[in-house]
C-alpha cells in the first residue's frame, strides 16, 4: 500500500523541493584531524545497527492504544469536547495523536537525513565529513523504521506540520556551512530527541519503547556531534554574527513550541485551534510535556556560547531557562545505557527461551 494511501489528509505525490544554497567544499588536508571528532566517527561506525533485525517487529500494537499513556497527555482531557466522545472516538482520538506523534518523527529524521548529507558536502573540516557520513546512515535507518512502525503498526499518516516544514526550508536554504548544524543538530535534533525520550519513559507498551530507546543511542551522538563542531566554531565569530545566530535560534524556538501543540489533530476531530491552544495552555501535563522538551536544546545553546540575555529571556518567558542547569554529558550517556540495557534483557530473554526449548526436549527424550 502507498504511503499516500494512509494520510489524513491528501499531500502532493511530486517532491517537495528547496533550491541548494551554499557551497561544495572539498578539503585535500587527509590529517587525522580531532581527537574527539574522531572518537565520535569511530563510535559511529561500531553502533550501526540493522533495524529489521533489531527490532522485535513481531510485538502486537493496538491502534487505538499505541504507546499506553495515560489520557491525560491528551490536551482535550477533562473537557467538554473529551465527554463529547464515545470509547471507540475516545481510541480514534489515541491513534491520531501517536500517527500525528511519529509523523512527525518520521518527517524530521528525513529532514536529518538530508541535512547530514548536506553538511558533508558543505563542512570544511574532513574530520567533519566523515562523522556526518554515519550520520546520513542512522537517520536513513531512523526513517524507514519510524515509516515502517506508521505504515504496519498504526495505520495512519499525517502530513509534515507546517512549523516544522519551516524550520527545514530555513535550515537548508541558508548559505552558510553552520547553519544546518545550528538548525538540526540542535534545534531540531535537539527537540525530538528530549520527545524521544519522554515517551520511551512513559510508553507502557514494548515496540514503541524499544523503537525510541535504540534511536536515542543514536541521537545522543548526533548532538554530541553539533555541540563539538559549533562551541569551537562560535567562539571565533564577532559580535554581529553571534546575533544572527541568535536570531535563528530564538525563532526557531517559538516554531517548535507552536509545532507540539498538533492543531491538525484536532481539526480533524472539529474542535477550533484557538480553543485547543488555550486547552494546552491550561493543561498541567502539556505545560509539564512542553518543559521537558527544551531540555536538550537549552543547555546545548548554552554550551555552544549562543547565551546572550535576549536569548535567556526568551527561555525565561517560554519558562524553560530552568534546563539550562541540565548536564548534557549525563544526559547523552543515560540514553546509551538504556538502549544497552534494553538489548540485554532482550538477549537474556531470548537464552532463557531457548533453554527451556532444549530443556523440554531432553526431558522429552528422557521419558520416552
Amino acid at each position: 500500500m502507498s504511503t499516500h494511501d494512509l494520510y489524513t489528509h491528501p499531500v502532493s505525490t511530486s517532491t517537495y523541493d528547496i533550491p541548494l544554497a551554499g557551497d561544495t567544499r572539498f578539503t585535500w588536508e587527509y590529517d587525522d584531524g580531532r581527537e574527539r571528532l574522531l572518537a565520535l566517527y569511530q563510535k559511529g561506525k561500531d553502533k550501526q545497527w540493522d533495524s529489521t533485525k533489531r527490532i522485535d517487529w513481531d510485538l502486537e500494537v493496538d491502534p487505538h492504544n499505541v504507546m499506553g499513556v495515560p489520557d491525560q497527555s491528551l490536551a482535550i482531557y477533562g473537557t467538554k469536547y473529551w465527554d463529547m466522545l464515545s470509547l471507540k472516538e475516545r481510541g480514534e482520538l489515541r491513534q491520531h495523536q501517536a500517527s500525528w506523534q511519529f509523523s512527525q518523527f518520521v518527517h524530521g529524521e528525513q529532514g536529518a537525513m538530508v541535512t547530514a548529507a548536506r553538511i558533508v558536502e558543505t563542512v570544511p573540516d574532513l574530520d567533519a565529513k566523515f562523522y556526518s557520513a554515519t550520520q546520513t546512515m542512522d537517520e536513513a535507518r531512523h526513517v524507514e523504521l519510524f515509516a515502517k512502525f506508521l505504515q504496519d503498526k498504526i495505520g495512519m499518516v499525517y502530513p509534515i506540520n507546517t512549523k516544522l516544514q519551516e524550520l527545514l526550508d530555513e535550515t537548508l536554504s541558508d548559505s552558510r556551512w553552520d547553519m544546518p548544524y545550528l538548525g538540526m543538530q540542535v534545534l531540531i535534533e535537539g527537540l525530538a530527541l528530549a520527545a524521544f525520550g519522554v515517551i520511551r519513559d512513559i510508553s507502557t507498551k514494548p515496540l514503541p519503547k524499544q523503537i525510541l530507546a535504540y534511536v536515542m543511542q543514536d541521537e545522543a551522538r548526533h548532538v554530541a556531534f553539533g555541540r563539538m563542531a559549533l562551541r569551537e566554531y562560535y567562539g571565533q565569530l564577532s559580535a554581529p554574527e553571534l546575533k544572527e545566530r541568535e536570531e535563528f535560534v530564538i525563532e526557531g524556538c517559538h516554531l517548535m513550541r507552536d509545532r507540539i501543540r498538533g492543531r491538525e489533530i484536532w481539526t480533524n476531530f472539529g474542535i477550533d485551534p484557538a480553543e485547543v491552544d488555550e486547552m494546552v495552555e491550561n493543561s498541567p501535563y502539556m505545560r509539564m510535556f512542553q518543559g521537558l522538551l527544551f531540555s536538550r536544546i537549552v543547555p546545548c545553546v548554552k554550551d555552544i556560547g549562543l547565551w546572550s540575555e535576549r536569548i535567556q529571556g526568551t527561555f525565561e518567558e517560554m519558562g524553560v531557562l530552568e534546563a539550562s542547569k541540565a548536564d548534557l554529558d549525563a544526559l547523552m550517556h543515560q540514553d546509551e545505557e538504556i538502549a544497552e540495557k534494553l538489548d540485554a534483557e532482550r538477549f537474556a530473554a531470548e537464552e532463557a527461551d531457548r533453554k527451556a526449548e532444549v530443556d523440554e526436549v531432553i526431558a522429552a527424550e528422557l521419558s520416552g
